[in-house]
């Protein structure tokens, strides 16, 4: 089954890390990161620059709409995800639960519906 680990979390403000205690959590995201690897479970894994650097677009009307910034003006916003294939919903919520992420921010478990493997569309 696949799942995202979606770390959600304000952009700045309470439960910030600070510049001191940046080195440590990146070794434990290292640690962690490389804990899924080995166990086979880990899909993709990617840290988000900050949600004013995002760009939004849509096509309405035939016709294309760029806007700077996020989709939504939200204090909390989706910092990071970790999409891994495990075998139940209880494996996703140990794996989140390991996640340094959840130290200062949230961490939803979300499971995908559908998936592009192998050239096609497959359900879960």
């Amino acid at each position: 089954m696949r799942f995202s680990l979606l770390i959600i979390k304000a952009e700045s403000g309470e439960g910030d890390v600070s510049e001191e205690e940046l080195p440590p959590f990146r070794e434990l995201f290292d640690a962690y990161a490389a804990s899924l690897q080995e166990s086979g479970a880990l899909i993709a894994a990617d840290i988000f620059r900050p949600a004013a650097e995002s760009t939004t677009v849509t096509l309405r009307g035939g016709s294309r709409q760029v806007q700077d910034g996020p989709y939504l003006d939200a204090v909390e916003t989706l910092s990071g995800c970790f999409v891994i294939d495990v075998p139940n919903r209880a494996a996703a919520l140990a794996w989140a639960e390991k996640c340094p992420a959840a130290l200062y921010a949230v961490v939803e478990v979300r499971q995908a519906a559908v998936s592009f493997r192998e050239g096609r569309w497959r359900e879960h």
